[in-house]
């Protein structure tokens, strides 16, 4: 007589279970949005990095894309339940930790003031916010870890090896490194005595009509000019040494709000009131970033451009560093 074998029993649904399901799922769609808002803002994510100290535009560049991948592999690996218990929550807290002594460095630096970018553009989140849910997520992932430990399946390190390659793939495919890309070299004079004129409230407090600066002429209200501005604040910031000066225009009313977004109020400026003399000396199209030497443009250079190691070349083709504090 043939012994009938019962079928393996179902695993039942139980709290713990789904508790531990929706924490995951939870976990994976922060982790996504996370990754995705960075790549539509990737630029201000990599002066973020240079702000740290990587004073390279190329690695600070790949190393921008590699978080944004393991991001993005993260939330893969716990949606497929990848190795969950020996490898994914913890490489989960571990990046969680990276992050949050990122935004405490910030919050050193430069208060908590402004977006800390954690969700790009997407998500306006300030430093202290950003850790506290940083603190969260990782206390979400230590309870996952006890709880929904996960099981493995047929052929997971496939569907690893794709989601991994798949995840850290996607960053350097949509958003290109832009690299090698240098300023336009030119020979235009450019006439400053405007910014010097006798009947202005406030003129430079340097005289850039001599020697070589880095001139970008920049409107309130532009959203690229803000971006050039946050850029160039961390370039002064890390090398004082190069003399960036900023000649910025726009309505009065969108002043505290630019600086707010840009951390630049402490890079040399003038808030210039003159619009056909701000024109004449701009040119059509902002922001204007002009290296000049001697009233005469050597380059002109969009925000892609400004590697600091870059302008110091240009400083010292003559022989010396121009030093302006």
């Amino acid at each position: 007589m043939n012994e009938i074998i019962p079928p393996p029993p179902r695993r039942r649904l139980s709290f713990k279970n789904i508790t531990g399901f929706i924490l995951l799922l939870a976990l994976a769609v922060v982790f996504a949005v996370s990754g995705i808002s960075k790549i539509d803002s990737i630029e201000t994510f990599e002066w973020s990095l240079l702000d740290l100290g990587i004073s390279n535009f190329t690695l600070a560049a790949i190393c921008a894309r590699l978080l944004i991948g393991l991001e993005l592999l993260i939330a893969g690996f716990l949606l497929f339940h990848i190795f969950l218990k020996p490898f994914t929550y913890l490489l989960t807290i571990g990046l969680l930790v990276v992050f949050t002594i990122y935004l405490v460095l910030l919050l050193a630096q430069q208060g908590n003031d402004g977006n800390c970018g954690c969700f790009g553009e997407w998500i306006y989140m300030s430093p202290l916010s950003s850790i506290w849910k940083n603190i969260v997520m990782i206390a979400a992932t230590v309870i996952l870890y006890f709880i929904y430990p996960g099981r493995s399946y047929k052929h997971m390190p496939i569907v690893a090896l794709l989601v991994a390659l798949t995840a850290l793939t996607i960053p350097f495919v949509v958003y290109p490194m832009n690299t090698g890309d240098k300023p336009m070299v030119m020979s235009e004079p450019i006439d400053l005595d405007p910014l010097y004129r006798s009947d202005l409230p406030d003129n430079p407090d340097r005289e850039l009509r001599q020697g070589k600066h880095v001139v970008a002429f920049m409107s309130l209200g532009c959203p690229h000019c803000r971006k050039a501005a946050f850029l160039l604040q961390i370039i002064h910031r890390q090398q004082p040494d190069i003399p960036i000066y900023m000649v910025i225009a726009g309505p009065p009313e969108l002043e505290d709000d630019f600086f707010k977004e840009t951390n630049a109020r402490d890079v040399p400026h003038l808030r210039f009131r003159e619009p056909d003399d701000f024109i004449r000396m701009a040119g059509p199209s902002l922001p204007a970033i002009y290296w000049i030497n001697n009233s005469v443009i050597e380059r002109k250079a969009n925000y892609f451009q400004l590697d600091p190691v870059v302008i110091r070349e240009w400083l010292i083709e003559n022989g010396e560093l121009k030093m302006e504090n």
